[in-house]
């Protein structure tokens, strides 16, 4: 049997060995310019070998053997061309082919914005769509960009981290949350258009990837087109105005070759109300090419940004405000002021050596990274709470209380509550004012920070050892030194804050003065230190009807919580807390058959183990150095097949998958009201029944499985249809352990909850879209998409589905509630499914050469319909027992029902760009 399957695979790898071989060639100009394109990347379907264009714009490939092929041209910032080739016995002169500019890609820095930015949940990780719009070819996830993405649909329901981003081989994955933080250069869509995509489990040449694939943007000057771009650009988006400027110089004689760029982009009010919004991003790249083998490059990025932030908002304010409505700003004489912030300012610097000699390649990286990341809030000592929707300032509040509805005072609230629905800082002012005659603040403006220095190291070596076989290898290393704290930012009329817990009456930091003032520490205030160490290794194997790879990855993960502020509560706040480190193996492998040059099989399968993050590794990092109950490594097995098509006038791919999560964290923050905690529980005096609490969901499992479709039919030359589908079920596959802390108590188990078969809020798992494109041959072009859109769940409370829901606070005993029943219970602990909806998005174009200057015009209207949609939500934690969540329920206008996050309406982006 062995030596039979031997015999197979020999036949298999030695077809074509015994062909006739021909040599292929052609030349690519611009369709406009008609100048030839150097650097345009030419590859046939299933080979690895590719070659790239000259100065002449010219190409070849040798020894090719007899057959059908489609052959692609590809080059950043073009449409990429698809051709048909029939080899025979003599020489194939394609001769010349015409590259259309893809003005299209000037949408992406505005679309990016978008999803990183209307969450207001930061940690959402909704934008894992973020970089395929530069980066994909594939037919599927470009709408899954283009048309999905504003309505935060995941890729098969992924998290962002599930995806490795490089910026020249070093990992952009931050250690806190395992996401890529897109602001960080943003605004430089010219010079980061470079980039190297692949998608679930495909090979890669920089990295092993995470289950949802890799992104690799190369910034190396030289391998950037030559001359000058300006572009500007006007939408109603997150920003309304953005200007940028590129110069390449391309490699000179000299051996030098460098890049600048520049970009500003602004808004005094975004879509939504109070996001004003200040960005500005520069960028410096110098190449110099030491010898044909040599060459070293240095990189400079930085994109300061700041934005004020929006709020998910409960149906009952919807109702009464809309899907514009923000509750963290207000008018503060004649200018808008928002209350919460999100400044980011982290500068990027790496230095890369290149060398190339025959067919190796080793390319070596050395990154650092500082700089902050703040988030402003208002922060009240012991004072009213001012939030125009604080619950008590609601109409529900008065229909819900305990005695029965107050129609008068709900009535009331009503009015006042549209009479004035935004924060007042004249009054915030004016209470700091009256509250005391020593100066002392009742309110404050905070910022959240965390000041990050990141240095890294990568190493990637690729060798051609043959026309069949291709070696990659890489090593990273990563050291990060994080100090995070709250910082008071403005005293607000003001002389001082007393920093100090109101509630308990406790000393945040005992070896300190309670005295703040500007500039000053308080609240927490601790440091962590993380190392990681990965090594990737990985063969491909290509042959005329069948290509395979396998990749192994190990990766060293370590941490340490080092607190600074010596907090009364806790005995674990001070000093250096216990090292947690985690080693992590994973291995993946692809096959490919090739059943003809046009028709392919692929397979994909991977078992991957990875640490906890950091925010997933401390049980309460603000307050001790507590690490969260039976930490694991997450292991995750998946699977993909996929049938492809590639023709000239027609591509198709259809997919299968199968995710499987295990031994997953997940994290939250909330106030509780009717927790059931007595002192034999919570080692408490009394009993506790209401507390604001840390959170930690340990051993979460989740099964996401379905099916993608892409499909792209170029009827005529002019005319082009496409369709897309994804077809998904993500849900809860066990019942994980929930874990609490807080103030008043250390960590406590609260059972387990009651997940499984629930759905993951993960965006839309079912969506779908058609659509057809006519660019005529005077090159302008017009585009429009029908999108479809469903299966939408929001977010759960997991504390609500332990044992605690039914166990009576009031009662000696902990008893259940008498009157719970296990229907009404199902009832209130079902699952809201969000409404499905339809969004029809136009786009268009036009290119014009004008005595020698390129000018392109390119404008989109999303959401044409104007149509009112959620975009995701989550249960809210605050009434956590059946008594609670039943009276709040009881009227059908619940206070402390689902937050929802509410969609962009009709809005558009037009980009004006001038290129010589």
């Amino acid at each position: 049997m062995r030596k039979q399957l031997l015999l197979f695979l020999l036949s298999v790898f030695s077809l074509g060995g015994f062909a006739q071989s021909v040599s292929v060639k052609g030349i690519v100009v611009d369709a406009l310019t008609k100048e030839p394109l150097q650097g345009v990347e030419v590859g046939i379907e299933g080979k690895l070998l590719k070659v790239i264009t000259t100065p002449n714009g010219e190409f070849s490939f040798n020894e090719v053997v007899s057959g059908s092929y489609v052959i692609q041209v590809y080059s950043t910032g073009y449409v990429t061309k698809t051709l048909k080739v029939v080899v025979s016995d003599t020489l194939v002169n394609l001769g010349t082919i015409l590259l259309e500019k893809d003005i299209t890609q000037d949408f992406s820095d505005n679309l990016i914005t978008l999803t990183e930015n209307d969450l207001d949940d930061d940690e959402s990780g909704a934008d894992v769509t973020s970089g395929l719009l530069q980066a994909t070819r594939d037919i599927f996830l470009n709408r899954a960009a283009f048309d999905f993405g504003q309505a935060f649909f995941r890729v098969r329901g992924y998290d962002s981290q599930e995806a490795k981003v490089l910026i020249n081989g070093i990992p952009m994955n931050k250690m806190f949350n395992g996401r890529p933080q897109w602001s960080n250069w943003g605004g430089l869509n010219d010079v980061t258009r470079n980039q190297h995509l692949s998608t679930g489990l495909d090979a890669s040449d920089y990295t092993f990837g995470g289950v949802f694939g890799s992104t690799n943007i190369t910034t190396r000057p030289s391998e950037n087109r030559p001359g000058f771009r300006l572009s500007s650009s006007t939408s109603n988006r997150t920003y309304s105005g953005r200007l940028m400027a590129t110069y390449n110089s391309g490699m000179q004689q000299n051996g030098i070759a460098y890049a600048v760029s520049a970009s500003r982009r602004w808004a005094e009010e975004g879509y939504i109300d109070g996001t004003l919004y200040n960005a500005y991003s520069l960028f410096g790249a110098f190449e110099y090419k030491i010898n044909d083998n040599h060459s070293i490059s240095a990189t400079g990025i930085f994109t300061p940004n700041r934005r004020g932030r929006s709020s998910s908002i409960t149906e009952e304010v919807f109702k009464l405000k809309g899907r514009k409505y923000n509750p963290f700003w207000g008018m503060q004489e004649g200018d808008l002021r928002n209350s919460r912030m999100r400044e980011i300012a982290e500068p990027i610097v790496m230095l890369t050596h290149y060398f190339q000699k025959d067919n190796k390649s080793l390319q070596t990286t050395v990154a650092y990274q500082f700089g902050k990341i703040g988030n402003t809030r208002l922060l009240n000592s012991n004072a009213r709470n001012l939030d125009p929707t604080y619950y008590r300032n609601m109409p529900s509040y008065y229909l819900n209380l305990e005695v029965g509805p107050d129609y008068e005072n709900s009535e009331l609230a009503r009015l006042n509550f549209l009479a004035d629905p935004q924060l007042n800082w004249e009054t915030i002012y004016k209470a700091n004012m009256r509250h005391g005659t020593d100066g002392r603040s009742a309110y404050i403006i905070s910022e959240d920070r965390t000041d990050d220095k990141t240095l890294s190291i990568n190493m990637n070596y690729r060798e051609q050892i043959n026309q069949n076989v291709r070696w990659n290898s890489g090593l990273t290393f990563s050291n990060l030194k994080s100090q995070n704290f709250a910082e008071v930012t403005d005293l607000l009329g003001g002389m001082f804050f007393l920093d100090y817990d109101y509630f308990t009456n406790t000393s945040n930091d005992l070896g300190s003065t309670l005295i703040k003032s500007v500039g000053d520490k308080h609240s927490y205030n601790y440091k962590i230190d993380a190392n990681t160490f990965n090594l990737f290794n990985q063969i491909q194997l290509t042959y005329n009807k069948v290509d395979f790879f396998v990749a192994g990855d190990y990766t060293y993960t370590g941490m340490q919580r080092n607190g600074l502020f010596e907090n009364e509560l806790f005995p674990t706040s001070y000093g250096k807390g216990e090292k947690v480190s985690f080693q992590n193996l994973s291995a993946k492998a692809g096959l490919t058959y090739k059943i003809s040059g046009r028709h392919m099989l692929n397979f994909n399968g991977g078992y991957l183990t990875k640490a906890p993050t950091i925010r997933n590794t401390f049980a309460n990092s603000r307050s001790n150095n507590d690490i969260i109950p039976n930490l694991k490594s997450e292991k995750i097995t998946s699977g993909d097949a996929s049938y492809i098509i590639r023709m000239p006038y027609f591509k198709m791919r259809l997919s299968g998958y199968y995710t499987q999560f295990k031994d997953a964290v997940e994290t939250a923050f909330f106030y509780a009201d009717g927790l059931a905690l007595d002192a034999v529980d919570s080692g408490l005096d009394g009993s506790l029944n209401q507390d604001f609490l840390a959170q930690a969901v340990v051993g979460v499992d989740k099964l996401h499985f379905g099916g993608e479709f892409g499909a792209e039919v170029q009827v005529t030359p002019t005319l082009k249809a496409t369709a897309a589908a994804a077809v998904g079920q993500f849900t809860y596959t066990n019942n994980p352990d929930v874990y609490i802390s807080s103030d008043e108590i250390n960590m406590l188990n609260m059972g387990s909850a009651t997940l499984k078969d629930y759905h993951v809020a993960s965006g839309p798992q079912r969506a779908y879209s058609v659509g057809v494109e006519y660019r005529d041959p005077k090159y302008w072009w017009i585009g429009v998409t029908g999108n479809y859109l469903s299966n939408n769940y929001v977010g759960l409370s997991a504390l609500t589905r332990t044992q605690n829901f039914f166990i009576n606070p009031d009662d000696p005993n902990n008893y259940p509630f008498p009157e719970a029943t296990e229907e009404h219970a199902r009832e209130l602990l079902k699952q809201k499914r969000l409404e499905d909806f339809f969004l029809v998005n136009l786009i268009g174009g036009k290119s014009w050469r004008v005595k020698g200057t390129y000018v392109s015009l390119f404008a989109s209207i999303n959401n044409a319909l104007d149509d009112t949609f959620r975009t995701g939500g989550f249960e809210q934690s605050r009434a956590v027992n059946y008594r609670e969540m039943a009276r709040d329920n009881a009227q059908g206008n619940p206070t402390f029902g689902p937050r929802y996050f509410y969609g962009f309406g009709r809005t558009y982006f037009v980009n004006l760009a001038v290129s010589f």
